[in-house]
This record gives structure tokens, sequence and C-alpha cells, in this order.
């Protein structure tokens, strides 16, 4: 005697119009790049100005011992 697991109640699967399935694509989207909008600002907020000299890497030292044949 074999029994299925069945639960009381299924609510069947409404298939969503297209519209709809757009319109919340759209939301997700939108709120992606609000989220990605965020991230960029608060990035640039740690920049240094545009106007500051640029911090170049030290110069190697010279006369290390190495010598190139």
């Amino acid at each position: 005697m074999s029994q299925e697991a069945v639960p009381d109640q299924v609510a069947p699967e409404q298939p969503k119009g297209l519209l709809q399935q757009m319109e919340e694509l759209m939301a997700a989207l939108t709120a992606d790049l609000t989220r990605l909008d965020a991230d960029l600002q608060s990035s640039a907020d740690r920049l240094p100005p545009p106007d500051a000299a640029p911090v170049s890497p030290p110069a190697p030292a010279q006369g290390t011992g190495s010598t190139a044949p």
C-alpha cells in the first residue's frame, strides 16, 4: 500500500502575463542599478580630487649592485 504525500491545499500556479514579468524584471533592474550607482558614488567619494597632484610610485633605487651584461 503506497501513500503519496499531498499537501492539503495546493494553490495552482498562475502563469504570469508577459507584461507582469517585464514589470518585475524592470523593477529588479532598477533596484540593481540604484545599488550600483550608490556603490560607485561612495567609491568616487574616496578618490582624491581630480586637480590633486598624482601620486607616482617611488623610482627604483640606483646602484643596487646588479648590472646587466
